[in-house]
């Protein structure tokens, strides 16, 4: 059987939750036993650095250059010389004019939910690809249950060909001692901190963490506890007026932006923080909750879309609507030492039962499904 795969997400510098779920996700695929039987072309924008993916005999890569619509262009015009049995897209969208039969993978619909957070050209073009990928495809892979929920309620797509196949975390480990000093020496961290990591964005509810971080202080006089907020700036985010709007002028201080962490550093970052605060009102799948688990950082997250499937019963979940409550499980989680350690046990069982290699053994078996 001959697969093609679009790795073009996988040569991106600063690659976040969708390009590492690509990266992985192949890597995972081409390791697999049964791979050694099967034909691959990897289809990429521009070459990948040497070691990136796996070499093998039976693995072929095409370096398709193109400043714009490579997906629609150069990407489906090698689809029609090649002539794959399937085609495995993991990120949204399809070719447009494209032969044969197709896998992709629709990792949330949160521009449907939170239109505004958006730019208009932008979510126009997501509306319109992910409803034609998900029609289009003989298989969908949806990153959970709640996804899964909403591309049926959304768009009307047949269970018949949805699978859920959840990502997962395995690159991520706890970090060393002296890693956790030396993030700390390069940021100038406080020994004290919660961390967010994500893009800065309406969707991940920052301006709530903030004021319910404000009151837990406020009600504790917790004297050198901050707060971390890591990730670059998303669309429709001002710092201004998203966060320090909310603070009071004496507690500015102790919120810290750190902008883009390079991935050699964000396990050290997880890992000395004294938790991980996560209320997202909405996440396809919620990656850096699971990472946090990894680490052996206690979590603290929303009570809604994926979160529940991903961190079971390992996470302290709070409303993600009530700042009160926010606050409520902030002070819960840094004073009782005793929950932490329960949580951190449970995390690294939960983390466990997701792996890469049940990722690639579901989604090999949704492209075999796919051309019968």
């Amino acid at each position: 059987m001959h697969i093609a795969l679009d790795a073009s997400r996988v040569t991106i510098a600063r690659r976040t939750g969708t390009e590492n779920y690509a990266l992985q996700l192949i890597r995972a695929l081409l390791h697999l036993p049964e791979s050694a039987e099967l034909r691959f072309s990897l289809y990429f924008r521009e070459p990948p650095a040497p070691g990136l993916l796996p070499e093998r005999p039976n693995v072929r890569a095409y370096i398709l250059p193109a400043r714009r619509a490579w997906t629609h262009t150069r990407f489906a015009a090698a689809l029609w010389r090649h002539q794959p049995d399937v085609t495995f897209v993991p990120a949204h969208t399809l070719p447009f004019l494209m032969r044969g039969r197709a896998v992709v993978t629709v990792h949330d619909l949160g521009y449907r939910f939170f239109p505004k957070a958006h730019r208009l050209r932008e979510r126009l073009y997501l509306e319109l690809t992910t409803r034609y990928s998900a029609w289009r495809a003989e298989r969908v892979l949806a990153d959970s249950q709640a996804t899964r929920r909403d591309l049926i309620a959304q768009y009307g797509t047949s269970e018949s060909k949805i699978r859920v196949v959840y990502p997962a975390a395995e690159s991520m480990a706890r970090a060393s001692a002296a890693q956790i000093a030396a993030v700390r020496d390069t940021h100038n961290l406080p020994e004290r901190y919660l961390l967010f990591l994500g893009t800065l964005q309406p969707r991940k509810n920052l301006t709530r963490l903030v004021q319910a971080f404000a009151r837990y202080l406020q009600r504790s006089g917790d004297p050198d506890l901050s707060l971390v907020l890591a990730g670059q700036v998303g669309w429709l985010f001002e710092p201004e007026r998203d966060l320090w709007a909310h603070l009071p002028n004496a507690l500015r201080d102790r919120v810290r932006l750190l902008g883009y962490i390079s991935e050699a550093e964000v396990a050290a970052l997880y890992s000395g923080a004294l938790a991980f605060v996560f209320p997202s009102l909405y996440e396809g799948f919620g990656i850096p909750a699971l990472e946090a688990l990894h680490c052996g950082t206690p979590v603290l997250c929303a009570e809604s879309s994926s979160l529940p499937e991903v961190v079971g019963a390992a996470a302290l979940m709070v409303n993600p609507l009530d700042v009160a409550h926010i606050a409520e499980g902030i002070e819960r989680i840094v004073q009782d030492s005793a929950l932490r350690a329960a949580l951190i046990e449970r995390g690294y069982a939960q983390a466990a039962t997701f792996t890469w290699q049940r990722a690639a053994q579901q989604t090999l078996q949704a492209l075999i499904e796919a051309t019968r």
